[in-house]
């Protein structure tokens, strides 16, 4: 026994300031899970977006004059996707913390030799893989219906990443406090749905009353979504610079908070 109690010491951490394999460990159990259902995760997102763009292209029309100087339908698809990926990377990071606590396995990450900061980056960071791979794949999928091209990378890399690590955030923060499927629903219902839809995906805000256009510059979605959609019609509808410091400054925001209450435990037991 007092050998045992000198060579394993509880607490003291054998694998450095940082777990790395435990922390690749945990974000490609978080890939595997969404990829095992990935018609839900994957397909049904690129479904509910082709569909938006079937139904108000039939209803408004292609040739109803341009939007930001390009045809209505090369506006709107662009905002399509970018709507689906703020979407989806909320939807898997707060599914993984709420289903976690609510059938129990939660702990398994919780007895698991991951810091706080290991477990929140972790998830966060398959948030994004998910949201990146379902960009790619509505690009493509879309480059084939309509006049779809990238014309700025750096730009698209840029707020593909920032949207999608932010919401990923959001949706840790959202499965910690939700306490049932019901909860879940209020927030995407009430706050993601509205702010996307409320964005620019289908209008530029100059459409807006003067007092709406000061309040949508205060909506991060509509940074998000008028960078996306930047990269492929080089057109924006606000400050791409004012953009990038907003959501740059929000992910540490968002990630310090995820951070910290998962850290204090925040309603992990209920």
């Amino acid at each position: 026994m007092v050998e045992i109690s000198s060579k394993y010491k509880i607490g003291t951490r054998r694998f450095g300031s940082v777990n790395w394999i435990g922390a690749w460990t945990l974000y490609k159990k978080e890939v595997l899970r969404f990829l095992n259902v990935w018609i839900q995760t994957i397909f049904s997102p690129l479904v509910s977006a082709l569909l938006f763009l079937l139904v108000l292209s039939l209803a408004i029309g292609t040739d109803k004059g341009n939007v930001l100087g390009v045809p209505f339908i090369n506006f709107l698809a662009p905002g399509l996707v970018a709507m689906q990926v703020i979407q989806q990377s909320f939807s898997h990071s707060a599914s993984s913390f709420m289903i976690g606590k609510i059938q129990g396995n939660i702990v398994d990450i919780l007895y698991a030799p991951l810091s706080a900061g290991e477990v929140t980056f972790a998830v966060t960071l398959a948030a994004v893989t998910r949201s990146v791979m379902i960009a790619f794949i509505s690009i493509c999928i879309f480059h084939l219906i309509v006049d779809f091209e990238i014309k700025n990378y750096l730009i698209l890399i840029l707020y593909t990443f920032l949207s999608s690590f932010i919401l990923g955030a959001l949706g840790i923060v959202a499965g910690l406090w939700a306490e049932k499927f019901d909860h879940m629903a209020t927030v995407t219902n009430f706050i993601i749905v509205p702010l996307s839809f409320l964005s620019g995906t289908f209008y530029t805000i100059d459409k807006l009353p003067v007092y709406l256009q000061t309040i949508s510059k205060g909506n991060p979605f509509f940074y998000m979504i008028d960078g996306f959609r930047y990269s492929f019609i080089e057109k924006s509808d606000g400050s791409l610079t004012v953009g990038l410091i907003y959501l740059t400054t929000l992910s540490f925001i968002m990630f310090i908070a995820a951070y910290t209450l998962y850290k204090k435990g925040y309603k992990i037991k209920s």
